[in-house]
This record gives C-alpha cells, sequence and structure tokens, in this order.
C-alpha cells in the first residue's frame, strides 16, 4: 500500500491547516461531492476510489466524460501535479501508478456488456423507466404477478410484450383474480415499449444477466478493482442512466448479507450526476430510494453522490450522507445564492471560516472537506488541497481501452447474449398446442372427414386472423373453398347415384 494514499486505515483526502482523512471504517456511512462544472469534482472522486482500491476496496463507478478511465493507465509527472503534492506534504514520495480495472458499458461498445433481466428490474423500477401512469403501473404489476404464479420467467422485452398481449387476451378471466385490466393500458403500455427499444434497451435487457459479485473482485496483489461503467451514451438517456444505476443498487441491497460495521466497506458506489435519480421522481420511489441509502450501509456499502448543486439531493437522503466535500459553487442569480446558502449549513461550523464566503472563492482543485471522524461525529469543516492522484488524469486511448477488456478476468463471460426458453416461447407453445387441440376436437365437416382433413380444410386453428399473415390467410381461405367445391360435387353424384337407383 502506498502512504501517500493510506494511513492507519484513513484515505489520505488532501490537506487544510492539517491532513484530512476518510476513515474507512466511517466510509460506509455514504458521502456527497458537489460543485460548479470545471470545480474538480472527478478529480476528488478518483482520488477516493484510488484510495479505497488501495485499501482493497472494490469501487464501482460511472464514467460520464470518459475522463475517469485513466485510473487505469500510468500518470505523468505534470508540473503542477508535482506542485500540489509538494503543497500537501507528499514532496518526493509522490508517485504515479495505474490501477486494477474493469470496463463496462451497457451497449456493449466501450467495455463489457451489462444485462439485466425483466424480472429482476421488477415492476416499480420498470414503471418509472416506461413513465407510467398509476393505472398503468398496476396493469404491469398484475402482469408480473400473472407471470409469477404461472412460471414463467420473464427476461427480455419480447417476453414482457407475449405477456401483456396475453393478459389482454385474457382480461376477464384475469379481472376475477387479480384487478381489472384494461386494453387502452394494455396498449399504452405496450407504446411505451417501443420508445425503451428506440433507447436502446433491448441491449440491456437479456441473459447472461450480471453477476454482482463481478464489482467485488480483489486484483492479485491485493487492490480492490475498479468498475467503470462508461456512461458518455447512457446519459443520453437519462431516465434510463438513473434507473439502471438504482437497480444496481437495489440488486446489491438484495444480494449481500448482513455485516454491520466493517473495518472497512465491501464495495463503495459513486453515482455522478445524481440529481437525475431525483428528477421528477415518483413518492413510491423517493422512498424506494430513501430505504436503500439508509439499509444498504449495513450491507458493507458505500454510497457516495456526484452532483452539482447539494440541494439536488432531497433531505430524506442528504441527512444520510456524512462525508462531504463541497468544491466551488457560484451565486449569479437569487437560486444560486440559495444554494450557496444550504451547502454552507450542512457543514459543522468552523469558527475561523466564512463558510458561505469561502465556497464562493475556492480555485480549481480546493474544497471545503469534512469527514466522519470518532464516534461518527463530522469533523469541522475546513479549507483544504485535494491531493493529486496517481494515475491518468484524463481518459485513456481506444487501444489501451480495449487492451483492458482483453485481459479482463471477466472477458469472454458477458460477451455473447443467450436466449433460453422464457415466458415468450412458453406462450407461443401454450397458442400453438390450443390451435392442435381444437383442431382435433373440432372434427370438422363430413365432406372434411371424407377428404381426410379436419382442421386444415374446415376446422378452427384456435389462431386469431389478426395474428395470421396475409400469405396464411389467402391460402387457407383458398383451401376453404376448394373444400367445399369437392364437397358439393361429391354430393351431388352421391345423390344423383340415389336417384338414378331409384329410377
Amino acid at each position: 500500500m502506498s502512504e501517500q494514499v493510506l494511513q492507519d486505515g484513513k484515505i489520505f483526502v488532501g490537506k487544510s491547516i492539517k491532513p484530512e482523512y476518510l476513515d474507512l471504517k466511517l466510509a460506509n456511512r455514504h458521502g456527497l461531492i458537489t460543485g460548479a462544472t470545471g470545480t474538480g469534482k472527478t478529480v476528488t472522486l478518483q482520488v477516493l476510489a484510488e484510495g479505497f482500491s488501495a485499501a482493497g476496496v472494490p469501487v464501482f463507478a460511472a464514467d460520464i466524460k470518459g475522463d475517469l478511465s485513466g485510473i487505469a493507465a500510468v500518470g505523468e509527472p505534470k508540473d503542477f501535479l508535482v506542485k500540489r503534492a509538494g503543497e500537501v506534504g507528499l514532496g518526493d514520495t509522490y508517485q504515479q501508478r495505474a490501477y486494477p480495472s474493469i470496463f463496462w458499458d451497457v451497449f456493449g461498445e466501450q467495455g463489457h456488456p451489462i444485462r439485466a433481466t425483466v424480472q429482476d428490474m421488477g415492476p416499480l423500477l420498470l414503471s418509472r423507466l416506461l413513465e407510467l401512469n398509476e393505472v398503468q403501473e398496476g396493469v404491469l404489476n398484475i402482469a408480473f404477478r400473472v407471470a409469477a404464479d404461472e412460471k414463467m420467467p420473464l427476461v427480455d422485452l419480447k417476453d414482457l410484450r407475449s405477456l401483456m398481449n396475453n393478459i389482454s387476451e385474457r382480461s376477464k378471466e384475469i379481472g376475477t383474480q387479480y384487478g381489472n385490466v384494461a386494453a387502452t393500458s394494455v396498449g399504452s403500455i405496450q407504446r411505451r415499449f417501443l420508445v425503451l427499444e428506440e433507447q436502446g434497451a433491448n441491449q440491456f435487457f437479456g441473459e447472461p444477466a450480471l453477476d454482482i459479485m463481478d464489482f467485488m473482485r480483489v486484483a492479485p496483489d491485493g487492490r480492490g478493482v475498479i468498475n467503470l461503467l462508461a456512461a458518455d451514451r447512457l446519459m443520453e438517456k437519462p431516465r434510463l442512466y438513473a434507473t439502471f444505476l438504482l437497480w444496481m443498487l437495489s440488486k446489491l441491497w438484495m444480494t449481500l448479507p448482513e455485516v454491520g460495521d466493517q473495518p472497512k466497506p465491501k464495495l463503495v458506489f459513486f453515482f455522478d450526476e445524481a440529481h437525475l435519480l431525483f428528477n421528477d421522481a415518483p413518492k413510491a420511489l423517493l422512498e424506494r430510494i430513501e430505504q436503500v441509502a439508509r439499509l444498504i450501509r449495513s450491507k458493507g456499502v458505500g454510497v457516495y453522490f456526484i452532483t452539482q448543486n447539494p440541494m439536488d439531493v432531497p433531505n430524506t437522503v442528504s441527512a444520510q450522507l456524512g462525508n462531504r466535500v463541497q468544491h466551488a459553487l457560484r451565486a449569479f442569480t437569487p437560486q444560486e445564492q440559495k444554494a450557496v446558502k444550504a451547502a454552507a449549513t450542512t457543514f459543522r461550523k468552523n469558527p475561523d471560516l466564512d463558510t458561505e464566503k469561502v465556497i464562493m472563492e475556492l480555485k480549481v482543485g480546493e474544497a471545503l472537506v469534512s469527514m466522519l471522524e470518532n464516534k461518527g461525529e463530522p469533523s469541522m469543516v475546513q479549507r483544504t488541497f485535494i491531493r493529486p492522484p496517481e494515475a491518468r488524469l484524463g481518459p485513456v486511448s481506444k487501444d489501451e481501452r480495449l487492451s483492458v477488456i482483453e485481459y479482463s478476468p471477466v472477458y469472454g463471460k458477458y460477451e455473447e447474449a443467450v436466449d433460453r426458453e422464457s415466458a415468450h416461447e412458453i406462450l407461443t407453445k401454450r397458442t400453438e398446442a390450443a390451435a392442435q387441440q381444437a383442431n382435433a376436437g373440432e372434427g370438422g365437416s363430413w365432406a372434411d372427414v371424407i377428404l381426410g382433413g379436419g382442421g386444415a380444410a374446415g376446422g378452427k386453428t384456435g389462431t386469431k386472423r389478426g395474428q395470421q399473415g396475409m400469405g396464411e390467410m389467402i391460402g387457407k381461405e383458398l383451401q376453404r373453398s376448394i373444400s367445399r367445391t369437392i364437397a358439393t360435387t361429391i354430393k351431388n353424384i352421391i345423390v344423383g347415384s340415389i336417384k338414378g337407383g331409384k329410377r
């Protein structure tokens, strides 16, 4: 372990009038990094990620602009970094090195694909993703319940689409047991599926689904692996981005065992552009976020939100974020002035600092820092120089990224999609079986029996015309017409023969 990063079970963050540390045993009490664009939030995130990794703690972080990918490469001793190293007391001990990293990408282009099943996502998060109203969300809940009761796995969107068609056709039967299923609601949900597919959700929903334990890896040298999600394209679909990260948090919460307070976290999760999680979120979703944030610390997971304005985070969540780093804020409008004042009041007061004034004076790479200490009380806020990172500042090249991916311990595990039997296939088989049973049981007309037909000539197939192809419909109509013509001819011959015999 590098002494410039870790000292006595604490991560070295920077220097104020004294060294500032993040205590590992209090790191799962969550944290908040805020500040205006270009003030150094990403560097602070990188510094903390390096510290956790050096302590053997795996990290997950969303890489919004691609800059964070440089953590996988050796840094360069640039003049301003060397100068900062001297300012914070590192001096000649400042060295550069790369950190063990795994790249991930929902779209599978800049990292290993991340997939989830529809079933894992669940109706609450899926409703958020589809922007459903309360009635539509109720119908979606019924669909999930039917799938569970009838043992139909929901893996991808085609499973969900087939299921919605099925419950619409069985609305009367389902209504008596589960509640009303309005055709208009089903139609609206189906249209939302189209929007989701256009956003690339088909690439996200499927298998092999992410094994959350792949985020909990430790490198052979004892350092925690840093998992980086390529989020530049994902940020173009902010609702998908926020829902995806909340799904990951929920997955961690439901998967990991209770461990209580530990000497260090089992995993640290950095949620960049956190305001997207809370924008226009319905009450049920906000309650879920608050619940996860409150309880996931008992699973040994620390969550750090990164956003521009501390007011982006609701009070119920903000109250649980004990470790805080505040970079500069600008105050040109009444709303911005209000934000500065609110940010200042979240810190434990320092009689030697005018916190509200300092927030507007901070330079790039400076921040107000207050970390939990002793038994969990916040330290007095201090104006702090953030230490320089050891890894590269800025993105890796395309070739460097490809090299990291190919030498990754999970390479080959997620690259190829798998399509096993699930709800779509089960419902298709049911429809085919019902059609065959109807054909076998109906028997057809007496002419069909003579012709050895039954189903093909005149029996029902059990498939609605609206679901048949045009060619299939024309073929069947032609077949029926020929059958009727032959039957009539045979009938005339038999009747004529009988009459001729009588004469």
